[in-house]
């Protein structure tokens, strides 16, 4: 029998809906800003800071403070300007009030106000006061405080004068909606690390942050620009020249910063930015900078007899090898691809920055021809190394996999010889390793066990680390060398999974563990190699049932709809489980949780890392303070 055919609902012009003013924000703030989470909390103080970097752009601001307050408030205060309080022509009303609570109002799509800016879209500071339970304006201008007051995109006050003033600048003060975030959370290291960023970017401009709860106040202030940053990014990494080489040129209204220095590291770092938003994923200033690099270091090896006519031409990646960059863009009209602004797309760019290059390069060598000779010699000596490396590795397919007697004793290895189907698990502690050899599957699953706490490389010498019985054995049982010997093509196993204890030691040793990879095999994190297990806190048992629960409000949500006859355990350590617990809550693939690694911003992963695992105590004890609204429990 045929089913019946249902008749169509109406779908007339009334049913079309139009929301008016700031409503499209706060129905889908995920459009705007990305989250409701963290990050979409970073983005708010972001669209107020970036209004404030502009003035700065534009030579009217030269410091900027951002006040995160006990009660969750932001404040922004700037020496700029001040935001224009007369009455705009075409609506009637202040101009204030106009872009606080208008889409695609502002100042930045003419470029008569500003000549270049980070926020170009119009959406900044209007979407901020649409996510705002509370948002609080004050202009100094003119000789007067104006002062005005919203409420989740409207306004609950008039613009009025409240005072006498004798400078100018811009203070607002916004309180996120709990509505749309729940319960807020800032993430003071992000936020830490990208005022530090602006502050390089915009050489001389000072910018001080204070976090109330913590009782930490920070000052940036870099009067050497990007020339500094990358001199501080080079410092880690033994420099092969003592300064940064610096250029800077404009054309066509696109003005280009690079500054470079190259070190005996093996690892590239270039670092991109146009109108100080990191481009992460590069884009045609990119493309120019490493095409004009390598031309132009040939072209001038061979003019100055630095490279023999026997000597085949430098590649790029032997050229790069060991270098930090930061090249910086500021245009007019900047396109990006996306609304995450994560790469340029301008092709004019390209040809400019690489113009740029060879003018001011060309003029820097002929004042320092010896780090010239030193930059093109050792790209010689990168590129004799990486053919003898290869040549090496052709040799070592010859002569067959790796023999199963040079892995660790320690190591359990699984009988899969596929590395795309296998995985290794990194264990913390003897015990866990034990029940985890004897719950996994044998077909795919290895277990290296652990022992103790895993070296602190980031304190550690090169000798010291390879020295390390721990830190050996996972070298020797991953495969594929570290630094100048790394080979993903011997990757042993394609998911390397990091299996700690659910407390603070545990999030201790998986830190470690993740140090070392970042610092000695960085491609493995790059490349989406790494995982962390995430075994449960909790088992429940309820009759015959069991659950396992991973947080304190599983636990509690439970509770909540299970009143009686069941009891509850929580588990101290991987060493607890046996073997079946371990498999069924942490390793078996139809029913674990893994976190994959990301390093979502290079500069951002260094400056944590460095400052988890260095030497400066006073910093990682306000890293600690002002995370500690993370920590969920302590084992005290």
């Amino acid at each position: 029998m045929a089913e019946k055919r249902q008749e169509p609902q109406a779908y007339e012009a009334e049913q079309i809906s139009v929301l008016e003013g700031l409503e499209p924000v706060r129905l889908r703030p995920g459009m705007y800003i990305g989250s409701t989470g963290q990050s979409g909390l970073m983005h708010l103080i972001e669209e107020i800071v970036d209004n404030s970097i502009d003035e700065a752009l534009s030579g009217f601001c030269t410091e900027i403070k951002v006040a995160v307050h006990a009660d969750n408030r932001v404040t922004v205060t700037d020496n700029g300007r001040g935001m224009p309080v007369g009455i705009h022509p075409e609506t009637g009303i202040p101009a204030l009030e106009l872009v606080m609570t208008t889409l695609h109002s502002g100042g930045k799509f003419d470029n008569k106000s500003y000549h270049v800016s980070g926020g170009l879209h119009g959406v900044g500071v209007s979407v901020v006061n649409a996510l705002s339970e509370q948002m609080v304006v004050e202009v100094h201008r003119g000789g007067k405080i104006h002062h005005q007051e919203f409420s989740r995109g409207l306004k609950t006050t008039e613009l009025t004068v409240v005072g006498k003033t004798d400078h100018t600048g811009t203070v607002t003060t916004f309180f996120p909606d709990r509505e749309i975030f729940g319960e807020i959370h800032y993430n003071f290291p992000q936020l830490s690390h990208r005022l530090r960023e602006l502050s390089y970017l915009n050489g001389g401009l000072r910018i001080v942050l204070e976090n109330e709860a913590a009782g930490i106040t920070r000052e940036f202030q870099h009067e050497g620009g990007i020339k500094s940053f990358v001199a501080e990014l080079a410092s880690k990494r033994e420099p092969l020249h003592p300064n940064p080489i610096y250029l800077k040129g404009t054309e066509s209204g696109i003005e280009i910063e690079i500054a470079m220095q190259f070190t005996k590291s093996y690892d590239e770092a270039i670092h991109t930015f146009a109108n100080n938003i990191n481009t992460v994923d590069g884009g045609s200033h990119l493309v120019g900078f490493k095409a004009t690099l390598t031309k132009f270091l040939n072209d001038y090896g061979r003019e100055k007899k630095i490279l023999t006519k026997t000597d085949p031409n430098l590649r790029g990646e032997d050229i790069r090898e060991g270098i930090v960059a930061i090249v910086s863009v500021k245009i007019p009209n900047p396109e990006f691809e996306g609304q995450t602004k994560t790469k340029l797309g301008n092709p004019e760019v390209q040809s400019i920055t690489g113009n740029i290059l060879v003018e001011q390069l060309n003029l820097a060598f002929q004042k320092d021809v010896k780090t010239a000779r030193l930059i093109i010699e050792k790209s010689v000596q990168s590129g004799r190394a990486r053919m003898a490396a290869s040549k090496a590795r052709t040799m070592a397919r010859r002569k067959g996999p790796l023999a199963s007697t040079s892995l660790p004793g320690k190591l359990a290895d699984c009988s899969n010889r596929d590395p795309v189907k296998c995985e290794l698990f990194v264990v913390e502690g003897d015990s866990a390793g034990g029940s985890a050899k004897q719950g996994r599957n044998r077909d795919f699953q290895a277990i290296l066990p652990l022992r103790g706490k895993v070296l602190n490389v980031e304190k550690a010498t090169l000798t010291k680390l390879l020295d390390n019985a721990e830190i050996k054995a996972m070298i020797t049982a991953i495969g594929t060398g570290i630094r100048d010997e790394f080979t993903l093509d011997r990757l042993r196993y394609h998911r390397l999974i990091i299996m700690a204890d659910a407390d603070v030691d545990g999030a201790h040793i998986c830190t470690l563990i993740l140090t070392f990879f970042y610092r000695f095999l960085p491609k493995l994190i790059q490349q989406g190699h790494i995982y962390i297990a995430k075994p449960p806190l909790y088992q429940v048992k309820a009759g015959k049932a069991t659950h396992y629960m991973h947080t304190d409000a599983e636990l509690e949500a439970f509770r909540a709809a299970n009143a009686s006859g069941y009891t509850v355990k929580r588990f101290k350590g991987l060493g607890e489980m046996n073997p079946q617990e371990l498999w069924e809550t942490t390793m078996d693939p139809e029913k674990r949780i893994l976190k994959k690694v990301e390093i979502r911003d290079e500069l951002e992963a260094d400056d944590i890392f460095a400052t988890l695992m260095g030497d400066d105590v006073a910093l990682r004890r306000d890293f600690i303070m002002e995370n500690s609204d993370k920590i969920t429990a302590l084992d005290i």
